[in-house]
């Protein structure tokens, strides 16, 4: 080994003692200022063709930014009782006690659930043997509230003593606010199954962001960073330019965080998602925030929108925030179709961001503003949000 990667190697040992066998920080070994000149530098090179982009919008501090925290439960050798995360490309769990990007209040529960274990005699899962009861557990924070959300992932609905287990975590950690159990008995590489129990609280968490307040329930979509999330949407409103008139679609909405933001901007806003899930927590989320000017459909977006021209409407601005795989293609065709003056297109992979840019860029669109957030330090992930404008200028094939 050379003398530079010996001393990356010690560098990066102090910040987490599993970073090479773990693959969550892939970039542990830059320094701040060197992860964001690269992300930087990406993202300029790809959207080089469309347009130039603004400066890529950094943390203050860059540690410790996830409010969803998942460790796995399993047995060493000597069937002591560990938790962690998987190895990367393996179902091998590294033990972990404290993470540089995780919330620290969440490690700190984890460790007291994996000692609360052993008191109660509780054994984790085994995947190979199929005895064990617990899972997962997965940890919820509310950036704004302070409010903690632990699930319990286990094999069997059936918890010994589970009563006295809650007293006993809520005596550690009073600022716990509610504990759930859910059931995955399937071998599954899901983390959480489809029932669901609350055993203490309300069974969800609330945060506040821009102004809104949302609920959070253990399978509710929610940006794991909230400091760099708030940035995202401000930024991605100020590329709207709502001036309070507007028709408002806000296509992928999940939980309805953009659609609800821009609502205070808007005319009307339409909010569309496939999950069922989803679409019952924006609706209580518009209701929990008085606002009336917005809908939640739950409908496929593309199709959607090809009724709406259908039936004669119209969309004066798109938000579109798809997953890494990006948007398809009948989705890039109905809003070629619908032709919202704006689409501010959301994206956490600047590939699929740009192969969905060339579609709308041969169809009449022009991109005016690309901007970079960076949501995921010490990885090599980063938010894009770009602005195109229909000028109606469509290329020949």
């Amino acid at each position: 080994m050379s003398k530079e990667k010996t001393v990356r190697k010690q560098s990066a040992d102090r910040l987490c003692p599993v970073a090479g066998k773990c693959g969550g920080c892939q970039w542990i070994n830059k320094s701040y200022e060197q992860q964001l000149a690269v992300k930087a530098a990406r993202v300029r090179k790809l959207m080089a063709p469309y347009c130039r982009t603004e400066s890529i919008v950094a943390m203050e501090d860059p540690t410790h930014y996830r409010n969803k925290v998942h460790a796995v439960f399993g047995e060493d050798r000597r069937h002591n009782i560990i938790s962690g995360i998987y190895e990367e490309k393996s179902h091998r769990i590294v033990p972990v006690d404290r993470c540089l990007i995780e919330n620290e209040k969440a490690d700190q529960i984890i460790l007291s659930i994996r000692e609360l274990l052993r008191s109660f005699k509780i054994r984790p899962y085994n995947e190979d043997t199929g005895y064990g009861l617990l899972r997962h557990v997965l940890i919820r924070t509310g950036y704004s509230t302070g409010q903690i959300m632990v699930v319990l992932v286990l094999r069997s609905p059936i918890m010994p003593s589970k009563n006295n287990f809650v007293k006993a975590l809520l005596k550690l950690h009073p600022e716990i606010t509610t504990i759930v159990v859910n059931v995955n008995d399937r071998q599954t590489s899901m983390v959480l199954g489809g029932r669901e129990q609350i055993i203490y609280g309300k069974g969800y968490i609330e945060d506040l962001l821009c102004g809104k307040r949302f609920r959070i329930s253990p399978k509710s979509f929610y940006q794991v960073n909230p400091v760099q999330t708030r940035k995202l949407y401000e930024k991605a409103m100020e590329y709207a330019g709502l001036t309070g008139k507007e028709v408002v679609l806000d296509a992928y909405c999940g939980t309805g965080t953009i659609g609800m933001i821009a609502s205070d901007h808007a005319g009307k806003v339409l909010g569309v998602e496939l999950n069922e899930d989803a679409v019952r927590d924006a609706r209580s989320n518009a209701k929990e925030n008085g606002i009336s000017n917005i809908d939640f459909y739950c409908n496929d977006a593309g199709k959607f929108m090809l009724n709406m021209v259908q039936e004669g409407h119209k969309a004066d601005v798109l938000f579109m925030d798809p997953p890494r795989s990006g948007s398809d293609e009948p989705f890039l065709s109905a809003v070629c179709r619908i032709k919202p003056k704006k689409v501010v297109y959301i994206s956490c992979n600047p590939e699929t961001l740009v192969r969905d840019l060339k579609y709308l860029t041969s169809h009449g669109y022009e991109v005016k503003r690309a901007g970079a957030v960076d949501m995921f330090p010490f990885t090599e992930h980063v938010e894009c949000v770009i602005m195109m404008q229909y000028c109606g200028k469509e290329k020949k094939k």
